[in-house]
């Protein structure tokens, strides 16, 4: 790979950033080497020696927030509010990994019925994680943290889009007291990456991306009998039932939609809106859509930054382009700005209907797919026909009936009543359908890569 580099370019500038040499397959051979050598001295520490590492590593990441920021909204475009919010999300996750993580993987007693017997949370060896570039932080801690929690070893491929981030937090974990090695950063290409997985040291794989490239390391690491726990994105529903709150609906689905650039899996992509409330919802939100104004994300009163590439850019507008063709209703932005920078406006679709990307696919951008429901039940029905199923929101003031809703009949991992959120430390994160299978966060997520081993003495 000597002829090739990863090359990061600044969103905002269009300006190289870096351009760094991939590994040869002998330099990767080392690191993974490198992270299984340091795993068989960190699987044999205490869980509370590893807890207090991690500690340290939320302390690191909070003191180095500011340099972090900055860097990760230099790479990938995002508002450095947000950037500051990731790494202190990053943060609360060490601090509850820290918390919890020696009681949540504690031995655990089980009653037989001749002599006694244990349950044992054992580590299972080097986990290989490939990660996207939206969070360049969070994506890298939120499952690398449990996993070093529960003794393993860690391997990271990151997008090319945020190299320096991955680095930076290989270092910043070492500099809080993790072992050298035991956290490896991979610089490769795909073809690479088919090889770590297959590598009899690497003993699990996650993935955060495209459902596409979710089938596509679930079935290489299939071919291994290799664990695999994959997040891959989604088109998150909101519904307005008929007796909403509308200013508040408005208000969270907007910021919803924004959150990140519009670059995230869990933002709030469709919103289904009864009859009754259609018209004024849509009205309402087109104003706020369309008062959004793009800028450099670095500067206090930016509401939208770039997306992350000119490809990324491009797809998202063929995406819009071809949902009008096909019947929606372009009401608020639509148009590439005349600007450096890859910007796309916040954009608001209507009709959006079957056949069109707006309805059927990820439109991972600040476009809002409008939906009109007959009736509550209805917009339940339109809500859970998608081949995604990662998070997903109601409005009601009944809240009690949106829970029923929530937990009896809304088909996605996560819920959000009258509200918004991305991910909280303390609750299990991922969904079903297409959008993946397995658990990041809260004790679910410390328990993934794990051999629950049953230990029975007579």
């Amino acid at each position: 790979m000597t002829d090739q580099k990863i090359v990061t370019i600044n969103p905002l500038t269009q300006e190289t950033i870096a351009s760094r040499d991939y590994m040869s397959d002998a330099e990767a051979e080392d690191v993974v080497k490198a992270s299984h050598e340091a795993f068989l001295d960190w699987r044999l520490r205490s869980l509370e020696d590893r807890a207090e590492v991690i500690r340290a590593i939320g302390k690191a990441l909070r003191d180095s927030k500011d340099e972090f920021a900055e860097l990760m909204t230099r790479e990938v475009g995002k508002l450095l509010k947000d950037s500051r919010d990731e790494v202190e999300l990053c943060a609360a996750i060490c601090d509850y990994t820290a918390d919890n993580g020696p009681t949540v993987l504690a031995d655990e007693e089980r009653e037989v019925d001749e002599g006694s017997a244990l349950v044992v949370h054992a580590p299972i060896g080097v986990v290989y994680g490939i990660q996207p570039w939206n969070f360049p932080c969070y994506q890298a801690v939120r499952y690398s943290i449990s996993s070093l929690m529960a003794g393993n070893g860690v391997l990271l491929k990151h997008a090319a889009n945020c190299t320096g981030s991955g680095l930076f937090l290989r270092d910043l974990y070492e500099r809080a007291g993790l072992p050298k090695g035991l956290f490896g950063v991979l610089l490769i290409s795909h073809d690479q990456s088919d090889k770590i997985i297959e590598h009899d040291l690497v003993r699990g794989v996650t993935l955060t991306g495209s459902d596409k490239a979710g089938r596509a390391v679930a079935a290489k690491a299939g071919e291994h009998v290799k664990k695999t726990v994959l997040e891959l994105g989604s088109n998150d529903a909101y519904i307005v039932l008929d007796d909403a709150d509308l200013d508040l609906a408005v208000r969270t689905c907007v910021a919803g939609r924004l959150y990140n650039n519009g670059e995230t899996c869990v933002n709030a992509k469709r919103f289904i809106v009864t009859a009754k409330n259609y018209d004024k919802f849509l009205d309402a939100f087109a104003e706020k859509f369309g008062a959004i104004t793009m800028g450099d994300p670095s500067e206090k009163g930016t509401k939208l930054g770039p997306l992350v590439s000119k490809d990324q850019r491009d797809k998202l507008h063929e995406q819009v382009e071809e949902s009008v063709s096909k019947g929606a209703r372009l009401v608020v932005g639509g148009e590439v700005p005349d600007r450096k920078g890859w910007f796309y406006p916040a954009t608001v679709l209507a009709d959006v209907a079957p056949g069109q990307p707006a309805y059927d696919d990820e439109l991972f951008g600040p476009v809002a797919s409008i939906i009109k429901a007959e009736n509550d039940d209805d917009a339940m029905r339109i809500a859970n026909d998608s081949r995604y199923g990662l998070g997903g929101g109601i409005f009601s003031k009944d809240v009690e009936k949106a829970k029923r809703l929530a937990a009896d009949l809304f088909d996605t991992g996560m819920i959000f009543i009258n509200c918004y959120d991305i991910a909280t430390p303390n609750l299990p994160f991922g969904g079903v359908k297409n959008s993946g299978y397995g658990r990041e966060h809260g004790p679910e997520g410390l328990k993934e890569f794990v051999n629950v081993k049953s230990i029975k003495i007579a």
